[in-house]
């Protein structure tokens, strides 16, 4: 087993590391139908269309955003916009597969992936979530008001990536809590009611007149604390940092 080096040992790398590295294997293979074969080409590129689009898309919204609007806030032309993706259906569903890159990323530069034990794993992971969902606000917002309008497909796919990434990342944590006895349905509901909660203040911090950073990681412990007194579950940690 692959160790990382600590200040006082080592850590094994076991089923934390290898869930986020499926997880984020699950997104890099939504692959869309449009573009070159040069994958890192099309990568790079789509990430521009996500970057450019968001902007004028929340000022817009979804149906009110013209391709050539967005080609414009891309710095690009028509036919390169299409040349890497063919709809707006496109452009939303990599904005959810957007979403949970980045959303891994923080989780794997907090070193999330070398906690071991299993409640300051899901305290520090839920920690790293909601500051990354509330710093995100304006890109989740418009996810969670603009997917209803995705074709049968896009949603599809992108319910399923939220099912298997999202969902899943908290399925995962809470299976390895000792003495939390769930059954199948119970885990089902408490796996996606902490996804839920941990979109919280992104979807409702404008009715909390938040005021600073203090005010919002005193409201991130709080969320953390619900969440551990929902599931009778002690936390051990204090604040491990995280953003």
């Amino acid at each position: 087993m692959k160790e990382i080096p600590k200040r006082d040992g080592v850590v094994p790398v076991g089923s934390t590391q290898r869930e986020l590295e499926a997880m984020q294997q699950r997104v890099a293979e939504q692959d869309l139908p449009a573009g070159p074969a040069d994958r890192e080409l099309t990568e790079m590129k789509q990430r521009q269309i996500v970057e450019g689009a968001s902007a004028v898309l929340f000022e817009k919204g979804f149906h009110g955003t013209s391709i050539r609007d967005i080609a414009a806030a891309c710095d690009m032309s028509m036919g390169q916009l299409y040349h890497y993706i063919s709809s707006k259906d496109d452009i939303l569903f990599l904005m959810h597969r957007y979403t949970q890159e980045q959303w891994h990323q923080h989780l794997a530069a907090a070193g999330f992936d070398q906690i071991t034990d299993p409640v300051a794993k899901l305290e520090h992971g839920l920690r790293i979530s909601i500051k990354y969902l509330s710093q995100n606000r304006k890109l989740i917002q418009f996810i969670f008001t603009e997917s209803k309008y995705l074709d049968r497909d896009h949603l599809r796919r992108a319910l399923d990536l939220d099912d298997k990434n999202v969902v899943g990342f908290y399925r995962h944590l809470l299976s390895e809590l000792p003495g939390l006895r769930l059954s199948g349905r119970e885990a089902e509901l408490a796996a996606n009611l902490v996804a839920f909660i941990c979109t919280f203040l992104s979807l409702r911090g404008w009715n909390l007149h938040l005021r600073g950073e203090g005010d919002v990681d005193a409201a991130i412990e709080f969320l953390i604390d619900f969440i551990f007194r929902g599931l009778g579950i002690e936390r051990r940690t204090q604040d491990l940092g995280g953003s």
